[in-house]
């Protein structure tokens, strides 16, 4: 209970020092940045923080929600190997991802192989992989699988061997995997179907009017797409005023959320605003929307990469649900190096969450 209650404390805390980053939340306008005064503005003749120190008391707080869920870590012996398996390194996300990682096991003195299949739709190469892995002398492997089954195979011959498997984001079938004899040592990820109603209710706030909305879904059977999908949806579609026209499976691939942006706006030329599953399809949205010459569509993605951070800068993205790669990277290895020392993990852990948008994101440069 103290450790829920702890957990709960600090990402109130996120919310908070979010929501006197900037001008704070809704606009009137209908434009895509959305700028201009809002609910969430500094109290008169208060001096708002510096962009550093919005971002440190974020690490602050979100380094806090992490230790009330790992509990006391053990010191690395030196002697530890791990190995992790990402999607693909033709996403921004996922390089930053591997870079995190190698950084976060450098710092707590562990090693660590970091390995992905070719494509984000390769289920068959990144089961590969993980297979080649799983003969390896590795403590402990984590898995961020392409939909919830691909690794399967791979994470039972893990079991088989010794190895242990830690689910880091999109999830696993854990009822699939247990009937394949298989199981997960642990768990640590992002609540998509939260991240999705974070900026589904950002974008009712924006909309006072209410207006025509639709999403860009990623892969399908892809956790992450699934919950973010079904997280918006849920909010949207309960709110007065707002109509989800459309929701499109475009597979992560900037050409499919490109051309279905185009399609979108030919069939509801008065779309107010679009939810892209991730940056890259957000990305390509912007693309097709300048070039129908509209400026007045509000544009969100997840994982805010530095394309979108540049985006919101320039005003043709509104947002981006965002966590701390640095964090999330540095939280598993602490996992993995409790795990290895014997820890065991009942719980999943949670990574909190952040929408930075244009409201805040002139303060968040050094948010990794």
């Amino acid at each position: 209970m103290k450790r829920t209650l702890t957990l709960l404390l600090s990402l109130a805390m996120v919310v908070a020092l979010l929501g006197g980053c900037g001008n704070g939340g809704a606009s009137s306008s209908g434009s895509a940045s959305g700028s201009g005064s809002g609910s969430g503005s500094a109290a008169s003749g208060s001096q708002a923080p510096s962009g550093d120190d919005i971002v440190s008391q974020l690490y602050d707080s979100v380094d806090q929600a992490l230790s009330a869920q790992l509990g006391q870590v053990p010191t690395a012996s030196g002697e530890e190997k791990f190995g992790a398996v990402i999607i693909s390194l033709t996403n921004p996300f996922w390089v930053t991802m591997k870079d995190c990682y190698e950084a976060a096991a450098q710092e707590l003195g562990v090693s660590i192989d970091v390995q992905t299949g070719t494509t984000e739709g390769d289920t068959q190469s990144q089961l590969d992989v993980l297979m080649t892995m799983a003969d390896m002398d590795y403590d402990v492997i984590l898995v961020s699988p392409i939909d919830g089954t691909n690794l399967i195979p791979g994470i039972v011959k893990c079991n088989e061997n010794g190895v242990k498997v830690i689910n880091l984001g999109p999830g696993v079938d854990t009822d699939a995997l247990a009937e394949a004899g298989g199981h997960l040592d642990g768990k640590i990820t992002v609540n998509f179907k939260e991240q999705g109603q974070t900026v589904a209710n950002d974008i009712i706030a924006r909309l006072p009017s209410g207006g025509e909305v639709a999403i860009l879904q990623g892969l399908t059977g892809a956790g992450q797409s699934e919950g973010r999908t079904a997280g918006a949806a849920e909010v949207l579609e309960a709110a007065e005023g707002i109509d989800l026209v459309a929701s499109v499976p475009c597979d992560w691939d900037a050409t499919k959320a490109y051309d279905a942006t185009k399609d979108i706006l030919t069939e509801h030329p008065d779309l107010k605003a679009i939810f892209a599953c991730n940056d890259v399809m957000a990305l390509a949205a912007v693309e097709a929307l300048g070039a129908e010459g509209r400026s007045d569509v509000l544009v969100y993605g997840v994982d805010f990469t530095d394309d979108a951070r540049a985006a919101m800068k320039e005003g043709t993205m509104t947002g981006s649900m965002s966590y701390s790669s640095v964090k999330y990277t540095e939280a598993a290895l602490k996992m993995a190096i409790a795990m290895a020392q014997g820890t065991e993990y009942a719980d999943p852990i949670y990574l909190p969450l952040t929408l930075v948008s244009v409201d805040n994101v002139s303060q968040m440069d050094d948010w990794k």
